[in-house]
């Protein structure tokens, strides 16, 4: 049983990339981010947030001005070899030898980890990922779908305890990516801390348990997802009507109603209004209706508002 509480921990982190007749770039300002051991976390934000520079800071392709990075409490300065060693990186890019088949480039992966011939996992790992049928195909062969499982596959071979996804489904069909999500969860169920950045927020609210929103290298909000999802108060009532064509009261026009066909769509802020004032409304108005549903904000209704107060 791992005897460390966070799986990745960052304290003060800072990075600047000096760019020639540019302006210094400053990718991560003060950075604190501490991911728990058995997790999904979800690294959200636009282009040029720093999520990417976190990633290659964790990966040893770049390196930090300050600060402090632990993963499974150790130190990536002071032990970077063993540090590297608990995680496999799924990059976004599809940069796989075309000539290779994926068993000799899962064997090749391994054998640059070090791991010894008779602990290689190969057979069981292209299985897993639903490609033992097309060990011996190259890799220019195989579809976009298959060449990102494959990735997923390489960074498994030295059985690390921490996966990284670097936009782990980008350009891959519906069907494929509800499979990868799948595969992600059982991953994480079998005890690996998975850390992604996604452009999908339904993917992240599907698959995260907790979520850091990440603007212009700073961290604005991280905490559990379901934590996130009541920051906004933002909530839709439906109601079914009785009748099609009705006036809107005056005391309800402050809500924005709108309606389509016999639907009553009207949006309120739940921490300020309660569900039943509206309905005693509609009651004093003699506007009757059949049946009411709701629907509570998103994660991309958080995250947007985050953004937009940034």
């Amino acid at each position: 049983m791992n005897n460390y509480k966070f799986a990745i921990e960052a304290k003060h982190l800072n990075k600047t990339y000096n760019k020639k007749k540019e302006k210094k770039v400053k990718a991560l300002v003060d950075f604190n981010i501490q991911i728990s051991n058995g997790s999904i976390c979800g690294l959200l934000g636009p282009n040029g947030a720093g999520k990417s520079t976190f990633i290659n800071i964790l990966g040893g392709l770049v390196k930090k001005n300050k600060g402090s990075v632990s993963i499974c409490n150790i130190d990536i300065d002071k032990n970077p070899k063993e540090s590297r060693r608990k995680i496999g990186i799924v990059p976004q890019e599809l940069n796989i030898d075309p000539f290779f088949t994926p068993w000799e480039l899962l064997e090749l992966q391994a054998g640059l980890y070090g791991v010894r011939k008779k602990y290689r996992q190969t057979e069981k790992i292209l299985k897993k990922v639903d490609l033992f049928s097309q060990k011996d195909a190259y890799a220019r062969t195989l579809s976009g779908g298959m060449r990102r499982r494959l990735l997923v596959a390489k960074a498994l071979v030295h059985n690390p305890e921490i996966i990284i996804l670097d936009e782990p489904t980008a350009g891959v069909d519906v069907e494929l990516r509800q499979n990868l999500w799948g595969y992600f969860k059982e991953l994480n169920k079998n005890g690996i801390t998975i850390c992604l950045t996604t452009h999908y927020l339904e993917e992240a609210e599907f698959l995260c348990d907790h979520i850091t929103i990440i603007n212009k290298g700073s961290i604005l909000k991280s905490d559990t997802k379901n934590n996130l999802l009541n920051l906004i108060g933002k909530k839709t009532a439906i109601f079914i009507l009785d009748q099609k064509d009705i006036s809107i009261p005056e005391n309800l026009k402050k809500f924005q109603p709108s309606i389509l066909d016999k639907k009553l769509l009207i949006n309120y802020d739940k921490k300020i209004t309660k569900l039943k004032e509206i309905i005693e409304i509609l009651n004093q108005n003699k506007i009757s209706f059949s049946e009411i549903n709701t629907q509570e904000s998103d994660l991309e209704d958080v995250f947007m508002e985050l953004i937009k107060n940034d």
